[in-house]
């Protein structure tokens, strides 16, 4: 009797719970794949990797409490018996992201929205060995990084007392790459960036708006002393706390400058 051949063992780890169940749902139909765990956050996702041995991990950047790049970091120290394929995910299609994955030990990197059947191609392809055709970071010759990487984003609003379990704490991250990307985007905050950010997280502008507002004021009233030198010059001695505009625009312009992170 010919023995059927062992499933694809993979593990989801994205904090967007809706994206997570349509891979649910899709994993489920294929014949082949087995998933094995689904984690939300960073500090879950190291959990899952170890207990579940996957094959293949579908791995999203942002996430909550740890971020992709720091599971990364993390499983390039750990002693594990195997190592996963990581295929990472992001809302961002910037190069110096992708090659930074790619360096600290990503096998793959593909920019959300992604189409699901292509996503089990490559899944396939890194569970099997065979080789994957390249992505746009690793097709690029390599040039100088130019601003600063998402990690460094996320370290910045950490260090501003933006609690990372919020949603605005992710939302902000987007914001700002986007305008370190796209200054323009500063200029058309309602019409342009906060869509921009609820289109890559599957929720509408307002909700931007209001999580960002929110996460903001909570930083705000914590009264970290270097969130409020920050924005000294800035608020002229008012006690208000920031617009999301202006928290943006001080956040990039001292990012620009190189002495937000010192």
């Amino acid at each position: 009797m010919r023995m059927s051949a062992a499933k694809i063992r993979v593990l989801v780890c994205d904090d967007n719970r809706d994206f997570c169940a349509l891979l649910q749902e899709y994993f489920a139909l294929q014949p082949d794949m087995e998933l094995v765990g689904v984690a939300y956050n960073g500090l879950d996702a190291l959990t899952a990797i170890r207990d579940q041995q996957p094959e293949v991990v579908l791995l999203d950047i942002i996430m909550p409490y740890m971020d992709g790049i720091g599971v990364l970091e993390q499983l390039a120290r750990a002693e594990l018996k195997t190592r996963p394929k990581i295929l990472m995910l992001s809302a961002f299609g910037q190069e110096s992201i992708a090659r930074r994955v790619l360096a600290i030990g990503a096998d793959y990197y593909v920019v959300k929205p992604v189409d699901l059947d292509i996503l089990a191609t490559r899944v396939r392809q890194l569970a099997s060995g065979t080789a994957l055709p390249a992505s746009p970071a690793q097709r690029a010759a390599p040039v100088p990084v130019v601003g600063r990487t998402l990690e460094e984003v996320h370290d910045l609003l950490r260090g501003l007392g933006i609690p990372p379990h919020l949603k605005g704490y992710r939302y902000l991250g987007d914001a700002i790459l986007m305008v370190l990307d796209q200054p323009e985007l500063l200029g058309a905050v309602t019409k342009g960036l906060y869509p921009a950010v609820a289109r890559n997280h599957g929720t509408t502008a307002s909700r931007v708006e209001r999580a960002i507002r929110h996460a903001i004021g909570m930083a705000w009233d914590r009264g970290l002393e270097r969130l409020q030198q920050l924005f000294r010059h800035s608020l002229e001695k008012r006690r208000t706390k920031p617009s999301n505009s202006e928290f943006i625009a001080v956040v990039v312009d001292r990012l620009r400058a190189g002495t937000a992170a010192r």
